[in-house]
C-alpha cells in the first residue's frame, strides 16, 4: 500500500525536476560533436561560380562564421541582416553553405534579402551538411583561427545572439590568436 503511494511521488518530482531542468536550457544551443574539434571538411562548388571552390581555408587562420541557410528556409529570412550587421562591425568574413536548394532560387533569394557572405558554397545534395552534423536550417558554427568549431547556434542569429554570444566570443577568440 505504502508503495502506491510513495512511487507516483517519486515519479512526479522527477519529472518536475527534468521539465524545470528544461526551461533552463538555451533552445538555440545544440551541442555540437565538433565543438573544440577541428571543424569538418569544406570543399565545394561556389553558387555564383561552379567552377569555382569555396573551402574552409578561405578562413586563412582568422575566425570566422560558417552559417547553412537555404532559399526555402523562412528563419533564414530573418538573420540576413544580423549576420551582415556582424560582418561590418568585426569584418569576420561569413562562408555561407547553401544547403539542399537550387542554384536559381538560391541566386533570387539572395537578390531579394541581401547577401551577407565572404563566399556562398552550394551543397545541393546536402552531404557536406550531413558531415558538418546540420539538423535544420539556419544554423551557424564559429571556427576559430585554429580551425576548430568554437560554438554552434541552431536556429537564426538575432540581435541579442549577436550581442550577448556572438561579439564577446569573437572577442576572445581574436585575443586569444594575437597572443
Amino acid at each position: 500500500m505504502r508503495l502506491r503511494v510513495v512511487v507516483p511521488i517519486v515519479v512526479l518530482v522527477a519529472l518536475i525536476g527534468l521539465l524545470g531542468y528544461g526551461l533552463t536550457r538555451d533552445p538555440h544551443t545544440l551541442p555540437s560533436a565538433f565543438q573544440g574539434h577541428p571543424a569538418p571538411a569544406l570543399d565545394l562548388p561556389s553558387l555564383v561560380e561552379p567552377e569555382r571552390q569555396v573551402r574552409l581555408s578561405a578562413l586563412d587562420g582568422r575566425v570566422g562564421l560558417v552559417n547553412v541557410w537555404a532559399s526555402w528556409c523562412v528563419a533564414c529570412r530573418s538573420e540576413v541582416s544580423e549576420l551582415a550587421h556582424l560582418a561590418q562591425q568585426t569584418g569576420v568574413p561569413v562562408i555561407g553553405i547553401d544547403y539542399k536548394d537550387r542554384r536559381d532560387e538560391a541566386t533570387n533569394w539572395l537578390r531579394r534579402f541581401g547577401n551577407p557572405y565572404a563566399l556562398i558554397a552550394f551543397d545541393g545534395d546536402g552531404t557536406t551538411g550531413i558531415d558538418w552534423g546540420i539538423s535544420g536550417v539556419p544554423e551557424t558554427f564559429v571556427v576559430g583561427p585554429d580551425g576548430q568549431i568554437q560554438d554552434k547556434i541552431v536556429g537564426p542569429v538575432t540581435a541579442e545572439i549577436r550581442r550577448e554570444r556572438l561579439m564577446p566570443l569573437i572577442r576572445r577568440l581574436r585575443g586569444q590568436a594575437a597572443s
